[in-house]
């Protein structure tokens, strides 16, 4: 039986789309990871299996889901085959062999190692103290064979090379340091051999001294050297930094909100620490490699020149070491991967527990979150004392291998100055030379550990640069937006393309130019989801949402969101000033903008009360504001862009009945002769709208002007006197 590839989950989440892969590759077809977790309807929870069996199918495999007991899984389940593991995990079981009357199930993780089981530890993971377990069974179809999709997840690594073309000639002095340095390092063994055979066995005084002096002087040029490769290590290391995560914000923020959707916060933010992984590889680890076998080279061949003896227990010797150490390497990157994950959720877990300080306390379930803290701190503490244990005899038995071999070459040096065949200065040289060659010997153990972190660092930062941007950059987008009627026709949609349901189920109607259109609609009815349609957030599954004649994922998304002023219900307040979050696009803002913007949000006197006026910081590190502070502000965002276009959803729900009036009076001028939608369950909101749309659960009920809409008796009547209590 051909052997399964093993392919690594890049997010806590990934492990259903990483299985699949691993069989699709098993039978000859490589998938990318992210198109597989799009078609596994991935979600920041991970996957179902009615996802992995929906996903399977469509790529070709016939495929069926089942429990079962032990002894059908062996009897009777084709392999490989994807199971459920512990509850919370997808591996893939992908052989099951006999050893001594027993069986072993062999495992391919995700996380990115082979294990082998013994039937009592499979069943306690699989199993779970029931008497069966779940099984999902793949067996390629001609549609499989026939699928020509080429998308494989390989991004390469040739981007990295574009942080360091700006800096070859101060990497090229470095290394012409290094080799100097080296050099100077060279000379030190036969001065140390004529001080002995020379100046000691002649009693020349003068030439020690001379030699000591020349000495002193090579000193000094190599740490001046050591000085000046540090300083430019230490300048080009910041800017590499600085542009590699510069380039992942960019990144990032080029992302459609999908992603947002489907990955937790924990495993976005500890990419950053990614990059730091790979700036050290690039800057230090790559000249050390050249400088350490440059030295390796010379020096083992000044070895060679003075013993060939010698020289092969030398090679023996780091032969045997390098062996050892790389025996670890898999183990590793295992923890790492390990690692990465549990960070990623102590990050997240730490961010909530700070966010939701204050509903924990309203809960009191301050010790029920402090529990979840500490088991993922214990989990992580395991890792890392797996860690500290594997790295413990990592080097434990590296010492002993180093120790021996210098021993041995000690022992037989030794015997060659007593038997007259070396003199106590070369022998004295030779063991500077091998105290010297262990450094570099070490330095490429250590260019072995970095490499493998920054590969697996590369294959987790690849997974985000291989997705497709929001915005495709191309000429056919259209970049001047046209003042024109919102066209929205059959439109359909669901976040869970598994879902029985549509969140929007073929909506209709137009939204006029220069008039105000209302939304409104029970809880989870798909109103908030309607307008993050119409600013391109989500792409609908059916139907069009036109600006004019144009759909508007036709024209730059960037350009429409531009015109648009909009009012989220969960709207975001940065860490900056008044000024700077009313217009947080600009670096300067217009002081009379900001007044208009603040007085039809009705903020302008709590702004002036303020002894920093707009330049008060507001947000987590700043001023504590209401929710209707918030709201306020946030309407005064929107304000501020003098847009064309106002959508606005739930933005005054926290207001009071006063400050709601009078912003509703400044906002009813403001939208004459632009495009509104407003979506509010507040009747004093959108009873003077030109057209009220109803949704119920995902559909237009009814639509017509308010004292329409009341005449027909109908869902809107009903919310209107639930709301009035009449």
């Amino acid at each position: 039986m051909a052997q399964i590839p093993l392919y690594s989950q890049y997010d806590s989440m990934d492990c259903g789309p990483t299985c699949l892969r691993m069989i699709a590759s098993f039978y000859g077809k490589d998938f990318s990871l992210e198109y597989l977790r799009d078609m596994c309807s991935i979600t920041n929870r991970g996957v179902t299996l009615l996802g992995l069996d929906y996903a399977a199918k469509q790529i070709g495999f016939e495929t069926l889901c089942a429990k079962v007991s032990l002894l059908q899984l062996c009897k009777d389940t084709p392999l490989p085959c994807i199971i459920h593991w512990n509850k919370e995990h997808f591996v893939v079981l992908y052989k099951i062999s006999q050893r001594r009357n027993k069986k072993i199930y062999h495992v391919a993780d995700p996380v990115g190692a082979k294990f082998k089981y013994s039937e009592e530890e499979f069943s306690g993971c699989w199993e779970q103290g029931s008497q069966c377990g779940i099984v999902l069974c793949l067996e390629p179809t001609d549609k499989f064979f026939a699928n020509d999709i080429r998308n494989s997840s390989y991004y390469g690594y040739k981007w990295i090379f574009k942080y360091i073309n700006p800096y070859q000639g101060a990497l090229s002095q470095m290394l012409l340091g290094l080799i100097a340095g080296s050099l100077l390092l060279l000379i030190f063994p036969f001065l140390t051999q004529a001080i002995v055979d020379y100046g000691i066995g002649s009693q020349n005084l003068k030439f020690i001294w001379l030699i000591l002096i020349a000495q002193l002087f090579l000193i000094f040029g190599n740490s001046a050297i050591e000085f000046i490769r540090n300083w430019i290590l230490l300048h080009i290391g910041t800017r590499i930094n600085i542009s590699l995560i510069s380039d992942y914000i960019i990144k990032l923020t080029k992302l459609p909100i999908r992603f947002f959707d489907t990955k937790m916060l924990g495993d976005v933010i500890q990419r950053i620490g990614d990059h730091t992984r790979i700036k050290d590889f690039i800057t230090e680890t790559g000249l050390s490699l050249v400088f350490s076998i440059f030295n390796v080279i010379i020096l083992g061949t000044i070895v060679l020149i003075y013993d060939w003896r010698v020289f092969l227990i030398f090679i023996g010797g780091t032969i045997l070491y390098l062996t050892w150490v790389l025996m670890f390497m898999k183990r590793r990157a295992i923890l790492d991967k390990k690692v990465f994950a549990q960070s990623a959720s102590n990050q997240s877990n730490v961010i909530q527990l700070v966010m939701g300080m204050q509903e924990i306390k309203l809960c009191g379930c301050e010790e029920k979150k402090r529990w979840e803290w500490e088991r993922i701190q214990a989990q992580i503490y395991q890792l890392v004392s797996d860690g500290l244990t594997l790295s413990q005899y990592q080097q434990s038995g590296a010492i002993l291998i180093l120790q021996i071999k210098n021993a041995l070459i000690t022992a037989l040096i030794a015997s060659l100055t007593i038997q007259g065949e070396m003199t106590l200065g070369m022998m004295m040289a030779i063991q500077f030379i091998i105290g010297q060659l262990n450094n570099p010997v070490e330095q490429l153990i250590s260019f072995v550990r970095k490499y493998q972190d920054a590969k697996l660092s590369l294959e987790r930062l690849n997974d985000i640069y291989a997705i497709n941007d929001e915005i495709i950059e191309k000429t056919s987008l259209i970049k001047s937006i046209p003042y024109e009627t919102i066209r929205i026709s059959n439109l359909c949609f669901k976040y869970d393309k598994l879902a029985t349901y549509y969140t929007l189920n073929n909506i209709t109607f137009d939204i006029p130019k220069g008039k105000t259109t209302a939304i409104v609609g029970l809880s989870g009815s798909g109103k908030t989801t309607l307008l993050k349609m119409i600013l391109g957030f989500y792409k609908p599954d059916e139907g069009t949402i036109k600006i004019g004649n144009q759909d508007v994922l036709n024209y730059d998304l960037r350009e429409w969101r531009m015109r648009c002023g909009v009012v989220m219900q969960d709207g975001f307040i940065f860490s900056d000033t008044i000024a700077g979050n009313i217009a947080p696009g600009v670096e300067m803002p217009n002081k009379f903008k900001l007044d208009n913007a603040a007085k039809i949000a009705n903020i302008l006197d709590f702004i002036h009360s303020l002894p920093m006026g707009y330049q008060t910081m507001i947000g987590t590190d700043g001023l504590g504001l209401s929710a209707g502070q918030k709201q306020r502000i946030l309407i005064a965002r929107a304000v501020y862009k003098d847009p064309d276009y106002i959508l606005m959803d739930e933005a005054t729900n926290a207001l009071d009945a006063e400050n709601e009036s009078e912003i509703i009076c400044n906002m009813n001028n403001f939208l004459r002769g632009r495009t509104a939608v407003i979506i509010a369950h507040r009747l004093s909101t959108i009873r003077n709208a030109n057209n009220i749309i109803v949704l119920g659960n995902g559909s237009v009920v009814e639509q017509g002007t308010h004292e329409e809409l009341v005449s027909r008796n109908g869902i809107y009547h009903t919310l209107v006197k639930n709301q009035l209590n009449i």
